[in-house]
């Protein structure tokens, strides 16, 4: 599966394989060789050999999303205000780790916000604009899946935005993430991090796959194809507004389920919330989470 092939290439290669795809009932769906042994590219430079165990990440999942709805309470007790920021590779694991976030909280109080591209009207607006009018009141929690970074991320790749606009952006965005921390608002900003081989993989598994198949647009695959520009992006973002008041953490979700506990126990791990329980939320795994500014590679 070399990765100098263009993403369509290397879909249509496998399908000319006989690749396919499986996996259990209720479980991640795994990408096939044609003699039926699954592709194991989560295992690229990753700390563990093995997959996290299903029972295991069952019993862990419920007792943080418990957790969870402990501190949605005491966050509307104590009128206090959260933003978590949702940010990665496409096909990282954002979505689903947001849905396990969601999964149990009051939607009165908890809101996921998804932007679609700006229409004329916000393209005209102040950049950070479109998004001010979606942060929290008091006793909120606000989840953007994908921010106001993506000036940071796909605009600067594809050439969605100037150089100008890009570098104004990023002088405005520390500073605006301080006027936010300054104002009361928790800022939580997280990182999905994927090998680019176990990318591949799961887009060729929604290609492949019947009930997940979507149409990649030729623009679509033109952005998947950017590996290095992304890495260059990401790394300038990580140095240029990973801040005291606003950090970057990262999350290596090659091993989805890993990813999802310990974005959870990270952002709990940060309050000292009423009835919180220390035998559950606790600091997360070293070898799944890091400081953005630390983090090498993808």
């Amino acid at each position: 599966m070399a990765q100098k092939m263009g993403l369509r290439e290397f879909i249509d290669d496998l399908v000319a394989k006989g690749y396919t795809v499986g996996g259990a009932k209720d479980e991640d769906p795994v990408l096939l060789m044609p003699d039926g042994k699954a592709v194991e590219t989560w295992k690229d430079d990753y700390p563990y050999d093995e997959l996290m165990d299903r029972e295991e990440y069952d019993e862990e999942k419920y007792k943080l999303q418990v957790e969870l709805l402990k501190f949605q309470y005491w966050a509307e007790d104590t009128d206090q205000k959260f933003v978590i920021v949702f940010e990665g590779r496409d096909a990282a694991g954002k979505g689903g780790t947001i849905k396990r976030f969601t999964e149990h909280l009051n939607p009165r109080g908890a809101r996921v916000v998804a932007l679609n591209k700006p229409n004329d009207r916000e393209r005209g607006q102040w950049y950070f604009q479109r998004y001010v009018q979606h942060l929290p009141t008091n006793g909120e929690i606000v989840m953007f899946d994908r921010s106001w970074y993506n000036r940071a991320g796909v605009e600067r790749v594809m050439g969605f935005c100037t150089d100008e606009e890009y570098e104004t952006f990023m002088d405005h965005a520390p500073r605006f993430e301080r006027t936010l921390a300054e104002s009361g608002l928790h800022v939580t900003k997280l990182w999905f991090s994927v090998t680019q081989q176990e990318q591949r993989t799961r887009f060729a598994i929604r290609q492949l796959d019947p009930v997940r198949r979507w149409k990649l647009s030729p623009m679509d695959l033109e952005s998947l194809d950017k590996w290095e520009a992304y890495t260059e992006a990401k790394e300038a973002m990580f140095n240029r507004t990973d801040t005291r008041h606003a950090h970057w953490t990262t999350i290596r979700s090659n091993d989805k389920k890993r990813a999802r506990i310990n974005a959870m126990r990270f952002f709990l791990n940060q309050f000292e919330y009423e009835g919180r329980d220390d035998s559950v939320v606790f600091a997360p795994d070293k070898k799944i989470v890091g400081r953005g500014r630390k983090t090498v590679g993808d």
